[in-house]
C-alpha cells in the first residue's frame, strides 16, 4: 500500500462523518428517508405573518438540541450549535471519541485543524447587535453576543471546543462554505501542513434567507403542495426551497489512518474551485466546468471513470441551466446525476458537506437517489442521464459531487472508494 500520491502529496481520507438535516442524524435514518422518495418540505406556518414574501416553503431540522455544559457553549448560537452536533457524531463515527467523551490527547498537539463555515452567524444575536442602532439601547448586548454572530462562529467555537490548535480555515462562502472546507482542509493535509483536519458547514434556518432569494424571484411559491417543491431541473420549476442542518467529516493523513486503524470511509482523490469573475448572482457555465476539471486534474483521472455526479441542483431557472450545461460540456457523455436538495432543500452552508457525506455513502451502498419531482426535464437543461422516479444501482469506484455560491464561487470535489 502507497500513502502518497504519484505527485509526491500525502493522500487524505475520510474516517468519518456526522450530518443532522431533515433526512436523519446518521447514514441509517437518512439512507431510510431516501429510499422513501419523499422529501421533508413543509408549510412553514409561522411565515405567515411576512407580508410580500410569496414562499412559506422550507425545510427546518426539528428535533430538539441536546444540552451541553453552559461554559462551554455560552458562546454558540444556534448555528454553531447545529455544527457542535455534526462534529460531535463524526468524531465518534470515526473513532476518536473514547469512553468518557474526550478526543485523544494527540488531537491537541497542533497538527489537528478546522475548516468550517456557514453563510452567517446567528440570526438572534444579528438583531441584538443592531438594537443598539435601532433602539439606541445597548441592554441586549453582552460579551458573548459577538461571538454568537460573527461569520466564522462555528470555526472557531469549534477550536476552542475540543482545544484544536492547528490550522483555522474559515469557508464563509455561502453555499459552497462547506464544500470548499473540505477542499481546503484536503489540501492542509495532503500538503504535510496538518495530520488530521475537521471540516464542514452549517446553516441555521432564517426567515430573511428565504426573503432575500424571494426577492430574487428564484424560491419556490407552490406553497398549497410542500411535497411537490423543489423540482430540480424540470421544466416547470419554479425555484429554490431553503433548509437547514449541519454536516461534517473527519479529513486524516492515509499513513495516519491505517496506522490507528481507522475505518475508511472513502479517499478524496481531487479538489477544484475557483471564481466567475463575472457576474455576483448569475451562474457562469464557462468557469463552473473549468472548476470540474480542475478537481478531475488533480485526482489524476479521466472524467470516463466518474459513475456519479452529486449536483448543486438548486433548482433555480438559471443555476440548473449553467450547471448541467457544465457538466455536460466536461464529462461529454450522458453521467448520472441527480440532486440531494430535492430531498431537504437548499442548506447553504452546510449543503456542501452534507451532499459530500451522502454521496459517499450511497458510493459505499452502490445506490444512488433519484432527483424528486422531476418528470419533465427543461430541455435547455444538458444532456445527462438524470436519475429520476427511483434509486439506482451504480457500482463505481469515483464519484463527484459540486457546487456553487453567490459571488460567482465554483467548487468540485472527488471521492474515490477505498477497499483495504
Amino acid at each position: 500500500m502507497t500513502f502518497t500520491r504519484p505527485d509526491g502529496k500525502r493522500r487524505v481520507v475520510v474516517t468519518g462523518g456526522g450530518m443532522l438535516t431533515a433526512l436523519g442524524d446518521d447514514w441509517t435514518e437518512a439512507f431510510a428517508n431516501l429510499k422513501s422518495y419523499k422529501n421533508k418540505i413543509v408549510y412553514m406556518k409561522d411565515w405567515d405573518v411576512y407580508e410580500g414574501m410569496n414562499t412559506r416553503l422550507a425545510c427546518p431540522y426539528t428535533k430538539e438540541l441536546p444540552s451541553f455544559p453552559r461554559k462551554k457553549i455560552r458562546g454558540m448560537g444556534r448555528v454553531a450549535l447545529l455544527s457542535l452536533l455534526a462534529t460531535e457524531r463524526a468524531f465518534e463515527s470515526a473513532g476518536l471519541k473514547d469512553e468518557n467523551g474526550e478526543i485523544p490527547e494527540e488531537l491537541h498537539n497542533g497538527r489537528t485543524g478546522i475548516a468550517y463555515g456557514s453563510c452567517m452567524g446567528s440570526m438572534d444575536s444579528i438583531l441584538d447587535m443592531f438594537s443598539m442602532i435601532t433602539d439606541n439601547d445597548v441592554s441586549k448586548i453582552n460579551s458573548q453576543t459577538y461571538i454568537k454572530c460573527m461569520p466564522q462562529t462555528c470555526a472557531a467555537n469549534l477550536s476552542v471546543y475540543y482545544s484544536l490548535r492547528g490550522r483555522i480555515i474559515t469557508t464563509n462562502t455561502a453555499c459552497t462554505s462547506g464544500s470548499q472546507s473540505i477542499g481546503y482542509a484536503y489540501e492542509a493535509i495532503s500538503s504535510g501542513i496538518q495530520d488530521l483536519m475537521v471540516a464542514g458547514g452549517a446553516e441555521e434556518l432564517i426567515p430573511p434567507d428565504a426573503a432575500a432569494f424571494d426577492a430574487m424571484g428564484a424560491t419556490a411559491y407552490d406553497n398549497a403542495h410542500p411535497e411537490c417543491e423543489p423540482k430540480p431541473f424540470d421544466s416547470k420549476r419554479d425555484g429554490l426551497v431553503i433548509g437547514e442542518g449541519a454536516g461534517t467529516l473527519i479529513l486524516e493523513d492515509m499513513e495516519h489512518a491505517v496506522k490507528r486503524g481507522a475505518k475508511i470511509y472513502a479517499e478524496v482523490a481531487g479538489f477544484g474551485t475557483n471564481c466567475d469573475g463575472t457576474h455576483i448572482t448569475n451562474p457562469n457555465s464557462e468557469t463552473m466546468a473549468q472548476a470540474l476539471q480542475l478537481a478531475i486534474n488533480d485526482a489524476g483521472i479521466s472524467a470516463d471513470q466518474i459513475g456519479y455526479v452529486n449536483a448543486h441542483g438548486t433548482s433555480t431557472s438559471a443555476g440548473d441551466v449553467a450547471e448541467t450545461q457544465a457538466t455536460a460540456s466536461v464529462f461529454k457523455r450522458p453521467v448520472p446525476i441527480s440532486s440531494t436538495k430535492s430531498y431537504i432543500g437548499h442548506t447553504l452552508g452546510a449543503c456542501g458537506c452534507v451532499e459530500a457525506w451522502l454521496t459517499i455513502n450511497m458510493m459505499n451502498e452502490a445506490w444512488f437517489h433519484p432527483t424528486l419531482n422531476l418528470t419533465d426535464l427543461d430541455e435547455k437543461c444538458g444532456a445527462l442521464d438524470y436519475i429520476k422516479g427511483e434509486g439506482r444501482q451504480i457500482d463505481t469506484e469515483y464519484v463527484m459531487s459540486n457546487n456553487f455560491a453567490f459571488g460567482g464561487v465554483n467548487t468540485s470535489l472527488i471521492f474515490k472508494k477505498v477497499n483495504i
